[in-house]
Order: C-alpha cells, then sequence, then structure tokens
C-alpha cells in the first residue's frame, strides 16, 4: 500500500542556507520548528524525503565524506525531536560547471523529476497524496512534474522566488513562512 510523503528541499528549507554548502557538523543549523513539524507528520504516515541539488559536488566545493558527515548531523537533530528521514536523493550534478562526470546535463536535478520518481518507486509512495515543500521555482517545478503539489516556503530564498512565479504556478502554489507552517498546512489538507 502506498503512503503520501513529504518531499523536502535541504538548504533554505530545512538548514539555514549560506552562501556555500555546510562541510562539516558545526555549520548545519535545522531552522526552528521544522524537525518537531516532521515528526507529527511521520506520526500521521507521512513518508520523510529530502530532495536535494548538491551541485558543490561538480563544482568542487564538496566532498561525499564531508556530505555525509552533515547528512549524519542533520539526522541527529532531527532524531532530538522525534522525526527520522525514510530517505535522501541528492543529484551532484551540474549542466555547466566542474569536470565530468559531474558536469552534465541530467534529470535527476531538479527541476527534473527523476529524484521524485525514484523515490515513489523505491519507497511505494502515493504522489498524488504528497507535497513538494521547497524554497526554490525548481524545487516546485521537480514536483509538479510528477504530479506532486506544492508548497513554497519563505525561507531561504524563497520570499525572492515568490516574486519570480508565473500566474499558473501561482495558482498552483501553497506559500508558507516556514518549514513548520508548510507541513501543519499538508496534514490539515
Amino acid at each position: 500500500m502506498s503512503r503520501p510523503a513529504l518531499l523536502i528541499d535541504r538548504d533554505g528549507t530545512l538548514i539555514r542556507e549560506h552562501d556555500e554548502p555546510p562541510r562539516s557538523a558545526g555549520e548545519v543549523e535545522l531552522l526552528a520548528g521544522g524537525a518537531a513539524a516532521l515528526a507529527r507528520a511521520r506520526a500521521r504516515g507521512f513518508a520523510l524525503v529530502m530532495i536535494t541539488n548538491q551541485s558543490a559536488f561538480a563544482r568542487g566545493w564538496l566532498r561525499f565524506e564531508e556530505f555525509a558527515a552533515v547528512q549524519r548531523t542533520i539526522d541527529a537533530q532531527l532524531a532530538v525531536a522525534g522525526a527520522r528521514l525514510d530517505a535522501v536523493y541528492f543529484c551532484p550534478h551540474h549542466p555547466l560547471e566542474g569536470e565530468p562526470p559531474y558536469r552534465r546535463e541530467c534529470e535527476c536535478r531538479k527541476p527534473g523529476s527523476a529524484l521524485v520518481l525514484a523515490a515513489q518507486r523505491e519507497l511505494e509512495l502515493d504522489l498524488a497524496r504528497s507535497w513538494m515543500i521547497g524554497d526554490a521555482r525548481r524545487d516546485l517545478a521537480a514536483g509538479a512534474a510528477a504530479g506532486v503539489r506544492g508548497i513554497l516556503v519563505a525561507t531561504g530564498k524563497g520570499a525572492r522566488e515568490a516574486e519570480k512565479l508565473t500566474a499558473l504556478e501561482r495558482s498552483r502554489t501553497h506559500f508558507a513562512a516556514d518549514l513548520a507552517q508548510a507541513v501543519e498546512f499538508a496534514l490539515g489538507a
């Protein structure tokens, strides 16, 4: 039996976004209220899936060991609030920067939907009952391409991104102040 999911962007949505991606545990800061809200969603039967672009790999700014260490820190901080991610999907590519094999066009980089569809297959998700939550148009576009409703959060670059939405994007997007508010909306929808 498939279940709904919250498909969550990382930088600017779940954790504080900086000019460069975090490379160590000390650089990770969960945004207030998000972890507790995710724990409530998990208790209501939602899968929790992180879907993130990490072009820092292609650009040579980030190594896999650093990414894994940051993810362990995120997981530990989420656990304090009783939340746990079911899976983490990330795209290490960039279409214009870096060296092959990371410099290339791909479908896994949001707004492509390959990571959303991989999560659907591997975790048996019901995308029609799921939500994509992010701070960028590309997050919502990745979800929309797979039939997932979107919630744009104002954190990270979300407030600036909201100004760029087309009329069609605006009509099918819910807006929330932050991840906690987005999760509460998704639970009530």
